[in-house]
């Protein structure tokens, strides 16, 4: 294993591992992915090997092109969603794909996840986008590399930002977050399925139930992200 390596090996073990400690994950179910700008590459799990056999020396090193530098183990599925997604987002240094069960049942009704509350407003003032599942030309295709941009496709349709919306669900698929690092990925990816269900309780409970106020939107949001926050030390 190289040692040139060492330090994106690490920090994508340790992000891959917080999966299902934060029960985002069934079996192999998932993946977290962290870059190196400067090399331009990235180390990624290793693809269906369970969560209790990996190492840092598992991950396998890819560039942004999806080609395989350095490893012994064929890297995850959706790799080429991951390479795609950070030669084209050059401030993203993290990314996580999961099934986790709420966000992907969101993602299966093809519908974006309403804000209904100040959990969803402290992080985003928008919808949980869902990107229109990819046309049959696409799917026949290279699928996970067209993955990504179907993702992007999204953002540019919705315009939106990569940077403000950190998170995505992929239509009738599952969803995909990301970040500065990989562990702000598995934040995102936390979070998001929270949200989701929330959102889906909230409807079960007032299926009219009404959007979150554009005041209170911008309160929480901005308290915690905006020039004069006030949350947290």
């Amino acid at each position: 294993m190289s040692k040139k390596y060492h330090d994106i090996r690490e920090s994508a073990y340790e992000a891959n591992m917080q999966l299902p400690k934060l029960g985002l994950v069934l079996f192999t179910f998932g993946n977290v992915s962290a870059a190196d700008r400067e090399e331009r590459v990235f180390a990624i799990k290793p693809s269906g090997v369970p969560y209790e056999k990996l190492s840092p020396k598992k991950m396998v090193i890819v560039d942004f092109d999806g080609n395989i530098i350095d490893g012994d183990l064929r890297p995850s599925s959706d790799t080429k969603t991951h390479a795609v997604l950070y030669k084209h987002w050059e401030n993203i240094n993290g990314i996580v794909h999961t099934h986790s069960t709420y966000a992907t049942a969101w993602a299966q009704t093809q519908r974006d996840i309403p804000i209904f509350g100040t959990t969803h407003a402290d992080h985003l003032t928008v919808d949980v986008p869902c990107a229109p599942p990819m046309d049959d030309e696409m799917i026949k295709g290279d699928y996970e590399y067209e993955t990504g941009f179907q993702i992007m496709n999204c953002f540019k349709e919705k315009g939106l930002s990569y940077e403000d919306v950190e998170m995505v669900l992929v239509g009738n698929h599952a969803p995909f977050t990301w970040g500065k690092t990989a562990d702000k990925a598995v934040y995102n990816s936390a979070v998001l399925e929270s949200v989701a269900q929330m959102a889906y309780l909230t409807e079960q409970i007032n299926p009219s139930a009404p959007r979150l106020k554009d005041a209170l939107i911008k309160k929480h949001f901005e308290r915690k992200h905006g020039p004069n926050s006030y949350y947290g030390q």
